[in-house]
Parts: structure tokens; sequence; C-alpha cells
């Protein structure tokens, strides 16, 4: 009974749609066509068989153009073929991509003058690894424990200043018994179980150390991604992003005025993290020495609680290939 229904309404449905149905030859011989239903003349983008015109034959026209302009043409992807006026200008967006998957990432470069430097793709495993916050914990204990000075100390009975001698005899004078004046329990006597020098330290793995820098690459790569599609939409002056790749990090002169014009146009950012491949260049140690919501770092320096502490991360062509080389580097056991 179900079927014989749904029959009749696809058979009234064609007959409606008869005048506004559109055949292809054959692959070789592609046309534009237009449908006149409810999508006012929209472009049915596609090119179909003559053996696949016969499957679609009895389908209704609407859900025809519906299925073939699933493509969004651009006149640059046009190749002369189709009306300019009928395709898109703007350019295509993608979706939101998943985070994880290992997939190399394409980031345009540029440096303190916003000039364009082209392109570079950053490897899947280091820059788009899945994120846990347990590997994120753990490097960052084992950090701020490691660079703990541990300086602290306290006196003990031997080391405090005083006599050793009994203060009052052990019987007959009324008094508790003691025999120094330098115990625990008497003002400017030792300390009992008081902190001494030592090392915070403990053992954590190279491997989850090492994952622990990639989970924090990938998440300031994947904090930017937003930022990216609206930098090529509206053309601004500086990508909204937290992963920036700069050319060189070289500045014209030691001013600390070029490094505070170049914060000025950017957005939303608060604390600059820049990261170079070898030494840090002098001019630019002296332009960011007075700033204190811009650090300078190595590549080899560059560490999981540092980036955290930093909402945008600017680092350099030479300092992306060698933490890629420092990641890929197998681990000595």
């Amino acid at each position: 009974m179900a079927l014989s229904i749904s029959r009749r309404i696809l058979r009234s449905f064609a007959s409606l749609s008869a005048s506004s149905r559109c055949y292809y030859s054959s692959i070789t011989a592609p046309s534009l066509c237009t449908t006149h239903d409810l999508y006012n003349h929209v472009p049915c983008d596609g090119l179909i068989s003559t053996d696949s015109s016969a499957i679609f034959k009895g389908t209704p026209s609407f859900l025809f153009s519906r299925k073939l302009s699933t493509l969004v043409l651009t006149p640059e992807s046009g190749g002369g073929a189709f009306p300019s006026d009928l395709l898109s200008a703007k350019p295509v967006v993608e979706s939101e991509r998943e985070i994880g998957l290992y997939q190399d990432l394409v980031i345009p470069v540029t440096n303190f003058h916003n000039e364009d430097k082209g392109f570079m793709v950053l490897a899947g495993d280091v820059f788009d690894v899945p994120i846990r916050k347990d590997i994120i914990h753990r490097v960052v204990l084992w950090q701020l424990a490691k660079r703990q000075q541990g300086t602290h100390s306290t006196k003990t009975i031997s080391e405090v200043s005083g006599t050793g001698r009994k203060p009052w005899r052990q019987k007959g004078t009324g008094r508790a018994r003691h025999g120094t004046l330098r115990g625990p329990q008497f003002r400017g006597g030792e300390t009992k179980h008081g902190p001494k020098p030592r090392s915070h330290a403990f053992k954590l793995n190279k491997k989850v150390r090492r994952l622990g820098l990639k989970i924090a690459l990938t998440a300031r790569a994947a904090e930017g991604k937003a930022s990216t599609i609206l930098f090529e939409l509206h053309r601004a002056s500086q990508p909204l992003q937290c992963l920036l790749v700069f050319d060189d990090l070289e500045v014209p002169t030691h001013k600390t005025k070029n490094i505070v014009n170049y914060y000025n146009q950017m957005e939303n950012a608060k604390k600059l993290l820049l990261v170079d491949g070898g030494l840090i260049g002098e001019k630019l140690k002296l332009a960011t020495q007075n700033l204190h919501y811009v650090n300078v770092l190595p590549s080899i320096g560059l560490n999981v609680y540092s980036i955290l502490q930093h909402d945008t991360l600017v680092m350099s062509r030479d300092a992306v290939n060698r933490i890629v080389e420092r990641m890929h580097t197998p681990i000595n056991r």
C-alpha cells in the first residue's frame, strides 16, 4: 500500500516537472543545464553520461538539480567553459576538520612587514596529533618541579647557636627537666624535620616529554584554524591565529618600536613568543628586552610551559624545520 502511494507521488511530481528535465548526451559533450524550480535558475554543476541520465530520467527535477549542485565553482576553476556571471566569486571555505588525524597542514608564511612569503607545510605527526590533557599536565608538573631551586634549609640542633650546658639540675627546682636550651621548644632553637637543600626533579620518559611538545604545538595550530579562514575571506592585514610562521625574524633596527608597531597590528593577542632556529639575533634581543609581553627563545629551548604561557606563537621557517627534525630523531635508550 505504501509502495503504491509513493509511486503515485513520484509520477505526479514527474508529470509536473516534465518541462524542466535536462538530459546529457554523453560525458564527452558536456553542456550547461538550468532548472526553473524552487532554486531559481541554479546551474547544475556536473557531468553525466547517457547511462546515468537514464537513471535520473524519472526523478523530479528539483531532486536532480540538488544532487548535481554540490560543487562550488569559481571563475578560476571554470576554465572559460562557464559564464563568469553565473559562477561564485567567493573563495571556497572548507568545513572544520577534525583534530588529531596526523594530516599535514598548509600555513601562510609572512614577516614583520606583513609581506606574503608563500606557504609552508607543517608535518602532521608534529602539528596534528590527538589532544591529551593528561600528558600536558604531566609535562608541566615535570618542568615546574625541575626548575625549582630547592635551596630551602633549616638549622638542626648542631647548627643553631647556643651552649650545650644543662640549664638547671634534674630534680629539686619544680621545673620541667631539660638537657639543652637549643631544643625545638625554645625560642631560637632547632627546627625538627625541616626542609634541607634537595632537588625536586623527577624522571619523565622522553617519549612523554616529546609527545607533550607535539600536543602543545597542535593546540596552537588548531586554535588558529578559524582565524586563517577569516583572513582569507576578508584579506585582513594580519591573520588572527595563534601560530604564525615567519620567513625569518630579522628586524631592521634594534628599536623597540618595531616590535611594538607589529604587536599593535595584531588583534586579541596578549603575549607573544618568538622562536628562532639558531641563536637569537642581537637586534631582536635588544628590541624585545624591554617588553614584558614579548619573549624570545631559540628552537632548542621551546617547551610546553612557555607555549601555554603565551597565546600567540611566532616561529621562523628554520625553527619549524629544526623542531620537526628533532621530533623525528629516534630516542637514544
